[in-house]
């Protein structure tokens, strides 16, 4: 794994590790409307899981690294969310073994879409998370290949897509889960899975504008080194409303 791969990687696992203790509570009041009200608590102690593997994670290739986010996820976070997000990210992590590029990134996507779909055998309407992951996907994807857009601004798109899909949650009677046994009383409720995977995409999201940020400072200080001639230098330059809360459904 290159070193700016694992830079964002560990940057990523910190940043989705913090906003979601942040937000455990507030995602286990949305389960305890709709569920068995342990969401927010599972998904706080898997991600705590993973990040106490930092270290390891740190030495191993991209694909690697991602497979053991997956199983670690799997075997701590109990209730469906275990077997859903971290099942779906240990498929998928096999489209990165050549690294992480437009093309993996969108690939990775693709699988983990397939893989949660399968797995859960839910579609865009059943009020879940592929409420979420489903815009989020196919946007990501046609801003890559149709619109010809940076990942980074492809990546903003596919999270304005997800924040859409969650607020398409709320005025749907549920028909996957424990949620589908509510009935109406399910109605007028976002889903907390669509909603966890909203904030783990926002903290992708903040982790790739970082890095690209970094980039580009890295590339300014080269061209200004350039600039005046200072060319001896160039090689050695180092890279220097809270949860939205609208009900209205909005076009997933």
């Amino acid at each position: 794994m290159s070193e700016s791969d694992t830079e964002a990687l560990l940057d990523a696992i910190e940043r989705i590790d913090e906003r979601l203790h942040d937000e455990q509570d507030y995602l286990t009041e949305l389960d305890s409307r709709i569920g068995d009200a342990d969401h927010g608590n599972n998904l706080a102690r898997g991600i705590s899981a993973v990040s106490e593997k930092r270290d390891d994670l740190a030495e191993m290739a991209l694909d690697e690294a991602v497979k053991t986010v997956g199983t670690t996820l799997v075997s701590e976070v109990g209730g469906a969310a275990g077997p859903l997000y971290g099942g779906s990210i240990m498929s998928a992590s096999q489209e990165l073994d050549g690294g992480l590029d437009a093309e993996s990134a969108l690939a990775f996507a693709e699988a983990y879409r397939e893989k949660l779909t399968e797995r859960g055998g839910a579609r865009p309407g059943d009020k879940t998370m592929v409420d979420a992951v489903t815009p989020a996907v196919h946007t990501f994807q046609r801003a890559i290949e149709e619109d010809d857009l940076p990942p980074v601004d492809a990546l903003a798109k596919a999270v304005d897509a997800a924040r859409r899909g969650v607020a398409y949650t709320v005025p749907l009677r549920a028909s996957k889960g424990r949620a589908s046994y509510l009935g109406l009383r399910a109605v007028g409720h976002r889903d907390p899975g669509a909603t966890s995977t909203l904030f783990v995409l926002e903290e992708l999201l903040a982790t790739a504008e970082a890095h690209a940020g970094e980039a580009s400072a890295t590339d300014a200080s080269a061209d200004d080194a350039v600039a005046h001639g200072d060319s001896a230098d160039v090689d050695g330059a180092n890279p220097g409303d809270e949860h939205g809360e609208t009900d209205d459904a909005g076009d997933a």
